[in-house]
């Protein structure tokens, strides 16, 4: 029972911090398939400095696959992935 409830209780805490992360810039690739959201991606945190955030927003299904292999190979954090609408939101922190 206590398992459930840390279990419980650290879902809403990752929920609330990718709520109050502050998203330095945003970037649509709407309508875009591979590779051109990760190669836009790229281009976008190349002007953002270390730390900061990068709200990625796409229509590409692969883009979800494709966004976790590309934060494993350069190191950026990726914070956040979700489905809404046949959109999908990422949130990129740059390394």
């Amino acid at each position: 029972m206590v398992a459930a409830w840390v279990s419980i209780l650290a879902t809403h805490r990752l929920r609330i911090e990718m709520l109050m992360t502050q998203i330095d810039a945003e970037l649509d690739t709407s309508g875009l398939n591979c590779p051109l959201p990760i190669l836009k991606a790229k281009k976008a945190l190349a002007g953002l400095r270390s730390g900061q955030v990068l709200r990625i927003i796409a229509t590409d299904p692969e883009s979800v696959r494709d966004f976790k292999v590309f934060s494993q190979q350069v190191g950026h954090a990726l914070l956040e992935v979700r489905e809404d609408a046949g959109r999908f939101y990422f949130l990129l922190r740059k390394a």
